[in-house]
């Protein structure tokens, strides 16, 4: 009898493969891929990369578990959403690098967009402002700069998905019979996806100049029918049904339980994605935050979020030790902010890739403001860790001015949740406690409830809420004055950082 279910977490840096009994997590691994910037702003990844990456982890995890043919019911997949992809039905093989979900070539076609309506042209229809962070645009820029897939596509031999589509695919035969599918939660983040019918919206294809024979088929989340199995020639070894599959902030929010509207969870890894459940409502923000499809179970209507997305968290750690040196591995970056008792008035702002919500603006570069002669590597890495604090709270403002909700605590997940110096500044500039899940790769978790539930291995959402525990909690200490102080000298770092591209 089936065990054990199974999850892949493909993500931005590096692709997890977990195993889990009934009660927790039993195996996992993790490998990372190389991060691409063929110039200023552009970041790639490799599909056959991540695709033999998870190959990897999946076997390692497997072993590690003492897995045998038969002892996994089901896979759960979460992936990095708006990264695009784009293969070779007849090859398999990948016709160009991933543009990632960070890149902002597509700024000019956004630009291009908004001039004709505004950035809010088609968020009635898609629930999404006009920005590079979305897969739409990255399409439309493919098939305007790569003649070999504009050809492909108009023949019906190119293959478009975000990774999710790219791994299932695979994973259920490839270029023999593989399932070219996605789920509601992704297929929102394309802006190619209408929120009320929840398909492909003919005007938004027409709008972005998309082959629509390209497109996957959009299904629910969690479906006991599945879109296939595994090849039992494949890395598990074994003929499992896929059956969940989600975004990963969206996995998450099922991993922290936040079934129910109103509750809602932050993640920090390479970006911070804060997410609040809205029911059955689409709600349209009108403070800069995204509506988004967090789940559907197939035969039940979809429940949606609203979103706040921050470019850079784990990301802005991996720049301090990868670019300026300052630290050798990431976890050094508690210890040597640790060192002082504040930031010595210096703020990082992170716009790498311009500002996400509740900002959208992709003239924003990133700047270090404050500094002064008595300003030292320790105030910089605190600096760090603080600027993902603030720009979580900018979220927060946003999401509950549109929600009415009042934040009573945030529940955390994501490798950064180690780092307690931010998660008590966290506390602290919310004014509420913080509290971090005992499973912190809850992005994980949340793909293998989603196998689980579609096949039974878990009853309902009850069954799950009695697995969640809380494992830490940071109840704030800051004074309301010093809170006020802080993020006043944030925005005024802001306001610096917006106009300077175009």
């Amino acid at each position: 009898m089936p065990q054990f279910v199974a999850s892949i977490d493909q993500g931005t840096t590096s692709t997890r493969c977990m195993i889990f009994d009934r009660e927790g997590p039993v195996a996992c691994t993790q490998k990372e891929h190389r991060q691409i910037f063929p110039r200023a702003g552009w970041v790639e990844h490799d599909p056959m990369e991540i695709w033999q990456r998870t190959q990897e982890v999946i076997g390692e995890a497997v072993a590690a578990a003492g897995a045998c043919r038969g002892d996994i019911l089901a896979v759960g997949i979460a992936n990095q959403r708006e990264t695009t992809v784009v293969w070779d039905r007849r090859t398999g093989r990948p016709m160009r690098n991933a543009i990632v979900w960070q890149d902002t070539r597509t700024k000019g076609i956004c630009d291009e967009l908004e001039g004709e309506g505004g950035i809010d042209r088609f968020r009635e229809r898609t629930g999404l402002p006009l920005a590079t962070y979305f897969s739409g645009p990255k399409l439309r820029w493919i098939l305007e700069n790569d003649s070999a897939v504009r050809e492909a596509a108009r023949r019906g031999d190119a293959l478009f998905g975000t990774v999710d589509s790219w791994l299932i695919w695979n994973l259920t035969g490839g270029p023999r019979g593989g399932s070219h599918v996605t789920d509601v939660t992704n297929a929102s983040r394309t802006m190619l996806m209408n929120l009320g019918t929840l398909d492909w919206d003919e005007a938004m294809i027409d709008v972005l100049g998309i082959e629509a024979k390209m497109l996957p088929r959009i299904t629910a989340s969690i479906d006991p029918a599945g879109w296939g199995r595994t090849r039992a020639d494949g890395p598990f070894g074994d003929e499992i049904l896929v059956c969940g599959n989600l975004g990963d902030q969206q996995a998450a929010l099922i991993g922290q339980c936040c079934f129910e509207p109103g509750e809602s969870k932050n993640t920090y890894g390479t970006g911070c994605f804060l997410l609040l459940n809205t029911g059955t409502t689409a709600t349209q923000s009108k403070r800069g935050l995204i509506t988004t499809v967090a789940y559907q179970r197939a035969g039940g209507l979809a429940r949606y979020a609203l979103e706040g997305s921050v470019a850079m968290a784990g990301s802005l750690v991996q720049w301090l030790r990868d670019n300026l040196k300052m630290i050798g591995n990431s976890s050094e970056i508690e210890s040597l902010a640790v060192e002082v008792s504040d930031s010595g008035g210096v703020y990082i702002v992170p716009a790498f890739s311009g500002l996400f919500a509740p900002y959208w603006r992709s003239d924003a570069r990133g700047i270090i403001a404050g500094l002064t002669g008595f300003s030292n590597r320790h105030h910089i890495a605190r600096a760090v860790l603080e600027a993902v604090a603030f720009q979580t709270r900018d979220v927060v403002d946003a999401m509950m001015g549109d929600s009415g909700a009042r934040l009573t605590a945030m529940k955390v997940d994501g490798g950064m949740t180690v780092n307690a110096l931010l998660m008590q500044f966290q506390a602290d500039v919310l004014g509420v406690p913080v509290i971090r899940s005992k499973v912190r790769e809850t992005t994980a978790l949340g793909a293998a409830y989603a196998a689980g539930l579609a096949t039974g291995f878990w009853r309902d959402f009850e069954e799950l809420r009695l697995l969640w525990n809380a494992d830490q909690t940071w109840e704030p200490v800051m004074g309301g004055e010093e809170r006020g102080r802080r993020m006043a000298g944030w925005h005024k770092a802001m306001e610096r950082a917006m106009g300077w591209e175009g």
